[in-house]
C-alpha cells in the first residue's frame, strides 16, 4: 500500500507542477520546496541537536508555539526546525524569530521522507492538530525517533474509522503519545485501540492567554476611537462585508468601526472602501493627527488585528458564511461578545461558546441589525456576553503543561 500511494503522491506532485505557471500559490507551494533540502544542509550539521515541528498552515503554527516557546526556552542547545505544507503559512511565517529554521515539507514520497529525515536526524518530532504523513511516519519509526501529535482533534468522518481505513490507521499507531483537545477524540482513538492519549486540550488557549500579557497599545487606535464604543470586524470575506456594510451605512454617528478584511488586493480594498458612505480612511493613507474625525478604519495591512482586538466592544470573526471561520479567540480572550456567521460546525471553540452563548450567531443583515442594536442597548448584556468567552478561555488553558511534562521526560 505504500508503493501506491507514493506514486499517488508523485502523480500529485507532477501535476502541481504542470498548473503552477497558471496558479500564484501552486507556484510558490512548488519554488519553496525547492528550496528545503539546499536550506537544511546549509543549516544543519551531523552534530546539531535538532526538534522538528510540523504544522499545516498558519492556524496550526499558532497551537504550536506555545511548546516551541517553551522548548526554545527550557532547552537552548537544541535547534529548532518548523515545516509547512501550506503557502498561506509559510509566506508569513518564514522569518519567524521564533524557529531556527523554516522550511516547506517535501512532498510524501519514500525517497523525500528518507532524504529528509536523514539530513535533520530529529530527537524529538511533533506534528500540530491534522497532519498525517504515512512515509514520514513510516520513516521516523523506523529510526525509533520520539514523535508526538498535539492539539488533535478527530471527527467520525475521518478515514481513520472507516472500515477501508486501514492504511492512515497504520500511520496514526506510529505516534508514541497523542495530546488530543476533547473526550470525543479519545474515544474514537480507543475504538481503533489506541490508548496513548491523553485529553489535554487545545494549546491556542494557552496562546490567547498569553495576548493578555503583552503590551497591546496602539497609538492610532487610540486617536481612532478616543471615548467611543467601537466595533471591530476582523478577517471579513464578501460575505461577511454584505452584512455589515448597510448597518455601518445606517448605523449612529457615535459609534466607530474597524474593518479589517481578509482579502488585501487592491480591487478588493477599493471596492469595499467605495461601498462605505461613511466618513473612512485606510491604515495605509491616516494621518494620526486626523484619524479621530473618522468613523471607519479599513485596516490594509496584515499583523495588526490581535492588537486590535483589544480596543473592540463587540467583535466579529469572518469567513462563517462560506470560506471557514476564522480565529475567535483572539477576540474572546479579551472578553468581548464575538459575532460570527452560521456555518461554524467543526470549530470546536466556536461550538462550545455559541452554545453558553459568549459567541452570537447571525445569518442575514437583519439578524445582525438587531443583535447589535441589542448589544448597544443593553450593557449588561454586552458586558455578561463578553464575560463568558474570557471566563471559557481561562478555564480552558493549560494544554501546554501536559505536553512539556511528557517532552522533559523525552529530553532530561
Amino acid at each position: 500500500m505504500h508503493l501506491i500511494y507514493d506514486l499517488i503522491v508523485r502523480i500529485s506532485w507532477g501535476f502541481l507542477t504542470l498548473i503552477a505557471p497558471f496558479h500564484n500559490k501552486i507556484k510558490l507551494f512548488i519554488n519553496g520546496r525547492k528550496e528545503t533540502f539546499p536550506n537544511l544542509k546549509n543549516n544543519f550539521t551531523k552534530d546539531d541537536q535538532v526538534i522538528w515541528m510540523h504544522v499545516a498552515s498558519l492556524g496550526e503554527f499558532e497551537q504550536g508555539l506555545p511548546i516551541l516557546k517553551k522548548i526554545r526556552k527550557e532547552y537552548p542547545s537544541y535547534k529548532t526546525l518548523v515545516t509547512f505544507f501550506s503557502p498561506s503559512g509559510y509566506e508569513v511565517k518564514k522569518n519567524t524569530a521564533d524557529a531556527d529554521v523554516v522550511v516547506y515539507l517535501p512532498m510524501d514520497t519514500i525517497q523525500n521522507a528518507r532524504k529528509f529525515v536523514s539530513l535533520v536526524n530529529p530527537k524529538l518530532v511533533i506534528f500540530v492538530k491534522y497532519e498525517i504523513w504515512p512515509n514520514y511516519l513510516k520513516e521516523l519509526k523506523k529510526r525509533q525517533i520520539p514523535t508526538l501529535l498535539i492539539s488533535a482533534i478527530f471527527r467520525e468522518r475521518q478515514i481513520y474509522f472507516k472500515g477501508y481505513g486501514n492504511f492512515m490507521r497504520s500511520a496514526l499507531r506510529v505516534f508514541d503519545h497523542f495530546f488530543v483537545q476533547d473526550e470525543r477524540s479519545q474515544e474514537l482513538l480507543k475504538s481503533i485501540q489506541i490508548t496513548n492519549v491523553s485529553v489535554s486540550g487545545d494549546t491556542r488557549l494557552d496562546r490567547v492567554s498569553e495576548i493578555l500579557d503583552r503590551d497591546n497599545t496602539l497609538l492610532f487606535m487610540e486617536k481612532f476611537k478616543k471615548d467611543r464604543l467601537c466595533f471591530v470586524a476582523g478577517s471579513t470575506w464578501p460575505e461577511d462585508e454584505a452584512i455589515l456594510i448597510d448597518y455601518i451605512n445606517n448605523s449612529p454617528k457615535n459609534f466607530k468601526y474597524v474593518l479589517a478584511p481578509h482579502t488585501l488586493k487592491t480591487d478588493k480594498i477599493l471596492g469595499l472602501t467605495g461601498a462605505i458612505s461613511k466618513k473612512k480612511v485606510l491604515y495605509s493613507k491616516m494621518d494620526e493627527n486626523t484619524l479621530g474625525e473618522y468613523d471607519v478604519l479599513i485596516v490594509d495591512t496584515i499583523g495588526l488585528l490581535t492588537k486590535i482586538y483589544s480596543y473592540a466592544d463587540i467583535a466579529y470573526v469572518g469567513g462563517a458564511f462560506a470560506t471557514g471561520l476564522h480565529n475567535t479567540l483572539e477576540p474572546a480572550v479579551f472578553g468581548v461578545p464575538v459575532i460570527i456567521g452560521p456555518q461554524y460546525k467543526g470549530f470546536k471553540e466556536a461550538e462550545e461558546l455559541v452554545a453558553q452563548k459568549g459567541i452570537l450567531t447571525v445569518t442575514d443583515q437583519w439578524t445582525f441589525g438587531e443583535l447589535l442594536k441589542k448589544l448597544l442597548d443593553d450593557v449588561e448584556y454586552r458586558k455578561k456576553t463578553g464575560a463568558i468567552n474570557a471566563k471559557y478561555i481561562a478555564k480552558n488553558k493549560g494544554a501546554s503543561i501536559q505536553i512539556m511534562s511528557y517532552i522533559r521526560n523525552i529530553l532530561n
